[in-house]
């Protein structure tokens, strides 16, 4: 028996025809994405400066993405992995047990593609600032270009001026996507945290340590081809559809 679908306009088709034409569109309508509208005043400033860092940094300046990711749990599954076969996915418990967490500062040379990398037990203001200055000092003497998020930690901000050879470059409130770190913290989640299982914070950091070693003998920068014209462009036409769906939402 065929199902059909009754469509407003009054012509059927059936569910066959309708998931023929969202795979030769390639539309998933079963799965969402997540988005977020920065309400930082300056955007539009902000991205067009972090933005010309990447496509068109100063010359023979060092330009670095620096970041923290906080409380990496050290999970450990309570019976072992199934491998995956040749007819079985791979399987892991669904419960498992917490060891701990711990706190990873990351630098990544967007020109080279390096990263520089710290755990820690702790994610304060001084911990910030023992990191830069490790990150920053195998540069001394260059122009040195950071690209990071805001700044509340008083000590950072006293330094900073302390240090004018460092200029740093602040990304849009509640915009961390434009950050490169990002992305590097993306992937080693992925590849090296999210699938693994770890039966101490110490077991967790060696990981996460192996993981730069091996990351920068094989390093390459990222490939950043967005133009701040062209986010602000996509930025601007989701805040037009959300302004379409209120108004019609209002009626």
């Amino acid at each position: 028996m065929v199902k059909f679908i009754q469509r407003t306009e009054g012509v059927s088709m059936s569910h066959h025809y309708v998931a023929k034409l969202w795979r030769e569109n390639r539309l998933k309508p079963h799965r969402q994405r997540t988005f977020k509208i920065s309400k930082d005043p300056a955007f539009a400033e902000k991205v067009a400066d972090v933005v010309g860092l990447y496509l068109d940094p100063p010359a023979a300046a060092v330009v670095l993405s620096i970041d923290e990711t906080t409380q990496i749990q050290a999970l450990d599954r309570t019976q072992p992995l199934l491998p995956i076969e040749f007819d079985a996915s791979e399987k892991r418990t669904h419960d498992y047990v917490r060891h701990g967490t711990t706190n990873l500062f990351a630098a990544l040379h967007v020109g080279t593609g390096e990263v520089f990398g710290e755990c820690t037990p702790t994610r304060n203001g001084a911990d910030f600032l023992a990191f830069v200055k490790k990150a920053v000092k195998p540069h001394k003497g260059k122009d040195i270009h950071l690209a990071m998020d805001n700044l509340s930690t008083p000590e950072v901000v006293t330094w900073l001026e302390k240090n004018p050879d460092i200029h740093v470059h602040f990304t849009p409130v509640g915009s961390s996507w434009i950050n490169q770190i990002e992305t590097w913290f993306g992937i080693i989640t992925r590849q090296s945290i999210r699938r693994s299982t770890f039966t101490s914070v110490k077991v967790l950091i060696k990981q996460i340590r192996d993981y730069i070693d091996h990351w920068n003998t094989t390093a390459k920068p990222f490939t950043w081809t967005a133009t701040a014209d062209e986010i602000l462009a996509k930025v601007r036409t989701v805040q037009v559809n959300i302004k379409k769906l209120v108004d019609n939402n209002a009626k």
